[in-house]
């Protein structure tokens, strides 16, 4: 029997992209003569698509929404794709789970560019069949459209897939399609947030993930 492909979200479940995620947000909004948030008003933006966020704080101002999407990928584009960490046991936990003959993939909101540029430049980087990542113009950018895209490309039944990742939005986007959904607590969701969204099972380390997957 085949086993189940496995969908990895990127921010909070493969790496802490903190830094370069939240430095590129107070970046845009010291350009856009915005008051700088606190990073307690921040760290829900790691997860969403960033321009739904932006619409939010700019109450749907399109010009200055697009303004700090353009401000923020220049200085994600410059060094923010680089300022992640690894989480510890993850590269183990993907080792191991492409030894075991899975089909892994990459799902995230992120822009696809920076999304494939940061997983081809780390170390497990190759064990991935895809990334797939937000459009540039941003109308693909949820996770059921993202699901979607990463199933097509790979030819793959979504009962035959799991979606991994720190946020209710992977877990909405799992029940979307009707697929398996394991959330991860080292990222930047709660256990009552992905349960609440879903999950079928909540793990706290990546090696029980692996012993979760099956």
């Amino acid at each position: 029997m085949n086993k189940d492909a496995l969908f990895f979200d990127l921010d909070g479940t493969l790496i802490d992209s903190e830094p370069g995620i939240l430095g590129g947000i107070a970046h845009a909004l010291e350009v856009l003569g915005h008051a700088p948030l606190p990073r307690e008003k921040l760290l829900p933006w790691i997860g969403p698509p960033l321009r739904d966020s932006f619409d939010t704080l700019f109450a749907g101002d399109a010009d200055r929404i697009e303004r700090a999407i353009a401000v923020y990928r220049d200085r994600y584009d410059a060094i923010g794709w680089r300022e992640h960490t690894v989480y510890a046991g993850v590269a183990a936990a993907i080792a191991t789970l492409h030894a075991d003959g899975r089909t892994l993939a990459v799902v995230t909101s992120k822009n696809e560019r920076f999304a494939r540029r940061i997983v081809e430049a780390l170390p497990f980087g190759d064990a991935f069949a895809t990334v797939v990542g937000a459009s540039d113009d941003g109308a693909r950018r949820y996770k059921r459209e993202l699901i979607a895209e990463a199933l097509s490309r790979l030819a793959l039944p979504a009962a035959r897939c799991t979606m991994i990742g720190d946020r209710r939005m992977d877990m909405e986007g799992a029940r979307q399609h009707a697929m398996r959904a394991i959330g991860v607590l080292w990222g930047f969701g709660s256990a009552d947030e992905l349960r609440e969204a879903g999950a079928d099972r909540v793990v706290d380390s990546p090696a029980a993930l692996v012993a979760a997957v099956g």
